[in-house]
Parts: structure tokens; sequence; C-alpha cells
């Protein structure tokens, strides 16, 4: 199994990422933002948290339009895995592969902070390792993660079982708190809080190792 780290300049979970998907048995390739093309043989692209291009502009408004993310976008579009965690996330919304917006936080404020999340959807290569219903913790470490979407939108995630994760005690203002979602055939991720800083024992928190392991599961299934 091979995964594909894209950074951008500003990111800094990249090597955390590509920690995450080694340790779940995934050989790695890290993709600069510049690159055209993704490896051969890549099976899920990871797109980090951080500040790519500062967050100038929006949130991943720029790094949406680097030209690795056509693509990343054909990958995706062809039924390919992608993760994106935290600025990611606004990536991925910034180009269309999820629908909604990430806002600025309810607060105004800057939050890093361990979150307790409930799981919404355990069926994708994501959630496989997690039960509907149960809670885990990730940390969260972001300023604009405020999910928003119309009424129809929302409605829409809701009725169809894609919202993946979400938060038990809200901490940023998102709508109905929704902490990830799910493309419409479940095979991209987009999601705040970070599951690659909870893999090792070290940190006290291994609660993010399920979702790397489940990926891994279920490319090999696959």
């Amino acid at each position: 199994m091979r995964a594909a780290v894209v950074t951008f300049p500003g990111s800094n979970c990249d090597r955390d990422l590509a920690v995450a998907f080694e340790a779940a048995g995934f050989a790695v390739d890290r993709v600069w933002h510049k690159d055209t093309e993704l490896p051969s043989g890549v099976d899920i692209v990871g797109l980090p948290g951080g500040f790519s291009h500062g967050d100038y502009l929006r949130c991943g408004a720029i790094a949406a339009r680097a030209p690795i993310m056509k693509s990343v976008a054909e990958f995706a579009q062809s039924g390919g895995h992608v993760l994106g965690i935290c600025n990611g996330f606004q990536v991925l919304l910034e180009t269309g592969l999820l629908p909604g917006a990430l806002m600025r936080n309810a607060g105004l404020k800057f939050l890093c902070k361990p979150v307790t999340l409930k799981v919404e959807n355990a069926d994708s290569a994501f959630t496989s390792e997690y039960a509907a219903g149960n809670e885990t913790i990730f940390p969260i470490a972001h300023h604009d993660g405020n999910f928003t979407a119309d009424a129809a939108t929302l409605d829409q995630l809701e009725g169809e079982g894609r919202v993946a994760f979400r938060y038990a005690e809200n901490p940023n203002g998102s709508a109905r708190d929704i902490a990830g979602i799910l493309s419409e055939n479940r095979r991209v991720l987009g999601l705040m809080p970070h599951p690659e800083r909870a893999i090792d024992p070290v940190t006290g928190n291994t609660d993010g190792a399920a979702m790397f392991k489940a990926l891994s599961a279920s490319l090999v299934a696959a």
C-alpha cells in the first residue's frame, strides 16, 4: 500500500501524517505542491494540517489551486481515497471535492485542545475500526474550523449518512456540531480534528490509530 502526503508552503503536520501512515503499514511518498502528477501506484492521498500559504485570501484557497491539486482531484473523481485534515479539509472544500465552507471560529479564538467526538458513520474506509455512536478523542488546533453550509446541503449530508464525526461539545460553532464529512462515495474524508496526533502512547492518546488501521485493512481488502 502506498500513501502520498502533499506538502504546501506552511504545512506543519505533513511529517505527522506520514508517520501515521507508516505506522499503519503504508509506504509513503512525499509530494511537493508544485509537482504536477501523483506517484504511480498510490492508494490514498493525505492533505495535512498547517497554514498553507499563510492562510492568505481564505484558508486553503491558494493551496487548492496548486499544480498538484489537479492530479489529486482527478484521483478522487476516479474513486481514489483522499484524507484532508484541518487545513487539508479546508483545501478539499476549496477544490469542491466536499461541500460547505470553514469559517472563523465562533469565539474568534485559535483553539488547541483535545476534543471528544461522536462517531456518526462507521461504514467507510476511514471509520470502520470505530463503532457508530461511540466516542473518541482527537486534538484540534485551528482558527477557522466553523463548518458552515446552507440548510439543503446540511440536510443532504445528514440524509446520506455523510457526517463522519460530530463534536460532543461544539468548540467552534460548526453547524449541527459537524467535525468531519464524507464524499458521496465515502472515499474522501475532510476532518478538522487531528487523528495523526493521536497514534502514539507517548502523547497519551492513541484514538487516532484506528483510522489508519481502518484504511490499511480496507485498502488491503480492496
